[in-house]
């Protein structure tokens, strides 16, 4: 199957927490950072997630925010360090490229905030992405 969203970092789940519909099940991507998925219950069974299963977790680039350091106060629990790799900007938005330990991400974000980050090649940069926007392919 070929898929239109283009973040796509392999991992191992490490856990998995069960309530009445949703899940939410932490992986350890293969670059070693911890992240949390909010699946529904039934995706978690059909997809046979638990502890040491193999996954991708798949992130449209659109649902990454970039932050030019590390944020305190937030609900947002996933936040991955990274690099800006690039930058290409349209009329409105732009597309960051970040290097990320054991992969790439790119976040979609608007001109406006590229250039009042003054994000360029090589600045430092956390990308947060709340649990929700995080889906999960068995491998």
């Amino acid at each position: 199957m070929s898929l239109s969203i283009r973040n796509q970092i392999p991992g191992t789940v490490t856990s998995v927490t069960t309530g009445e519909v949703m899940a939410t099940v932490k992986v350890r991507l293969d670059g070693g950072q911890d992240i949390t998925a909010a699946i529904t219950l039934e995706a978690a069974k059909d997809l046979g997630i638990a502890a040491g299963t193999a996954v991708r977790t798949l992130i449209k680039s659109t649902e990454v925010a970039l932050a030019t350091g590390a944020v305190e106060g937030l609900s947002i629990r996933n936040q991955i360090p990274g690099t800006v790799q690039g930058v290409s900007t349209g009329g409105a938005m732009a597309g960051v490229k970040v290097s990320v330990a054991g992969g790439e991400l790119t976040a979609a974000i608007t001109k406006d905030a590229v250039n009042d980050l003054e994000l360029t090649a090589g600045s430092p940069v956390t990308a947060l992405i709340k649990s929700t926007e995080i889906s999960l392919a068995t491998a």
